[in-house]
């Protein structure tokens, strides 16, 4: 009986220890959507990183994705019942959760959250996103290159910053390569509306667009630019299974690192308010295998440039840069600072805009 009784009180005082009992527990980890995760864009995207981090950590951890999650008081809802639920680790993967999240974190000290694109952090909440200019730019090179008419057409979501810094950059790295050549970009008002962004890339190939590209989440205008035999690059996913005979390449960005790394230091109790801006560098911007029309030595060159670019050899906004209106926004001799790039409202020399 008293070897039962001790044995029974180690039992009892190793349970007590969070540490052990933490151990022995999955950890419970939580990725919130505002859309279908689908096959392409940019939740499917996300999803891929999803994916790894449950290949990388395996039974330490126990892994959910709720899509289709409206933000607003609907993700507040949402992150809050995952809370309560003993989740751990939050992904909200979305910019319009930033402020969601950042209430409910603040009534659950004790466990971890970060929201894409938020730029706002606390001790518990971090925020996440990519250098899409860096991708802009070896898009432009490509998109440059291949262009005839010197016009190439963009169909975006909205001219928010995100969307800008992939915009001006394609300018950039288009004129780098080909002085005369022009973007066309068309807003539709929306991140994900298949029918009008088909119909803003058919309006753009009207108009002389001969290269098309993209800042929203469904293959539309790539599917679009496949039926009237114009080259595209997509964007967020590799989609060249929707234009198997003229596709040039895609930005794509990749997660699993990041999710791991962020799990990891969670379960190791360090939960990181902080802000991470991952690029070519950090191996979260890449580009998508090229296609059969694009020339080796446009391939090399794209290569050498994203070297470049990851030993900050090459900066993607480095002065003189002129808005389309003719005002220097970059002097000469400096470069745009990271930290400006949340203000870019305004177009590059070489840009056309409007909406649909």
């Amino acid at each position: 009986m008293k070897r039962l009784y001790k044995g029974l009180l180690t039992a009892a005082v190793v349970l007590a220890v969070p540490g052990v009992s933490m151990a022995q527990q999955p950890f419970k980890v939580a990725f919130i959507y505002n859309g279908a995760i689908g096959d392409s864009g940019f939740a499917y995207q996300h999803d891929l990183g999803r994916q790894q981090l449950e290949r990388n950590l395996g039974s330490k951890v126990r892994v959910r994705a709720v899509p289709n999650t409206r933000e607003g008081p609907d993700s507040e809802r949402v992150t809050r019942e995952l809370s309560a639920d003993g989740t751990n680790m939050i992904f909200a993967v979305s910019f319009g959760y930033m402020k969601p999240v950042l209430k409910v974190a603040a009534e659950h000290p004790d466990k971890c959250y970060t929201t894409a694109s938020g730029y706002i952090t606390a001790q518990n909440v971090g925020g996440y996103n990519a250098k899409w200019h860096e991708g802009g730019y070896l898009a432009g090179i490509v998109a440059g290159k291949t262009t005839k008419s010197n016009i190439i057409g963009l169909v975006g979501a909205m001219p928010v910053p995100d969307v800008m810094w992939y915009l001006n950059a394609l300018a950039q790295g288009a004129r780098s390569v080909n002085p005369k050549a022009t973007v066309r970009a068309v807003f539709v008002g929306s991140w994900g509306d298949p029918p009008k962004e088909s119909d803003a890339a058919t309006a753009l190939i009207n108009a002389g667009a001969d290269v098309m590209t993209h800042f929203t989440n469904s293959a539309a205008v790539v599917t679009a630019a496949e039926t009237r035999g114009v080259p595209t690059i997509s964007f967020h996913t590799d989609m060249r299974k929707w234009a198997p005979k003229h596709f040039l390449t895609g930005v794509t960005h990749n997660w699993g690192e990041f999710y791991t790394r962020m799990t990891n230091d969670a379960m190791a109790g360090k939960c990181r308010g902080e802000f991470f801006f991952g690029g070519i560098k950090e191996n979260v911007i890449s580009m998508a295998p090229f296609g059969p029309q694009v020339p080796k030595d446009v391939i090399d060159l794209v290569n050498a440039s994203a070297r470049d670019i990851a030993s900050g050899k090459l900066q993607v906004f480095a002065g003189p840069i002129k808005d389309n209106a003719g005002t220097v926004r970059v002097p000469a001799g400096s470069s745009l600072p990271d930290t400006e790039l949340g203000k870019m409202t305004w177009f590059v020399e070489g840009i056309q805009s409007g909406s649909r």
